[in-house]
């Protein structure tokens, strides 16, 4: 039997996600346009800079802040901007494409729901985007239209999305 080619895109986003320096998460993205992977991107420190393995501790756990707050405390890019900012260098357009996400919590290697947070939800509706594919915790995925998004957010606010990053 031949796998869908959403599971086939999640399971290359879950093989870029090993590259990631994170003590907290690890994820992959994958930019797909017109059936072909443009760019890609794990969370981790930005270039030629150390990241969390190197100096051999996270600082928001330091810093004991909560999953899910304090982003710019973080030394990593996420996943999601690693693949706009990997898109860019290149020259390659994500408009219309789709984006595959796959993540997994490595203090217990269990996948976890691999949403992407408020700011990188705002990216994807801002690169044009069409769906974002979404690993859940239960090795199943969930697909989101991003027009979905947009009405959601034009009708209610930010806050009352009820697809959010938490680990």
């Amino acid at each position: 039997m031949r796998l869908s080619k959403d599971k086939y895109y999640l399971n290359i986003a879950k093989e870029v996600a090993q590259r990631a320096t994170c003590f907290r998460t690890k994820i992959g993205a994958i930019i797909v346009r017109d059936d072909q992977i443009v760019a890609t991107g794990y969370n981790g420190a930005p270039r030629k800079v150390r990241d969390c393995f190197e100096r051999g501790n996270c600082l928001k756990d330091k810093l004991n802040v909560p999953s899910g707050q304090g982003y710019e405390l973080c030394r990593s890019v996420h996943a999601e901007q690693n693949c706009f900012i990997n898109s860019a260098r290149a020259g390659v357009s994500s408009l219309g494409g789709d984006m595959y996400i796959w993540g997994m919590n490595p203090r217990n290697d269990e996948e976890i729901d691999a949403l992407p947070c408020f700011i990188c939800k705002k990216m994807i509706i801002n690169a044009g985007l069409t769906r974002v594919i979404c690993s859940i915790k239960d090795g199943d995925f969930e697909i989101f239209n991003i027009s979905d998004w947009i009405k959601d957010w034009q009708e209610k606010d930010i806050l009352d999305d009820k697809h959010q990053y938490k680990v």
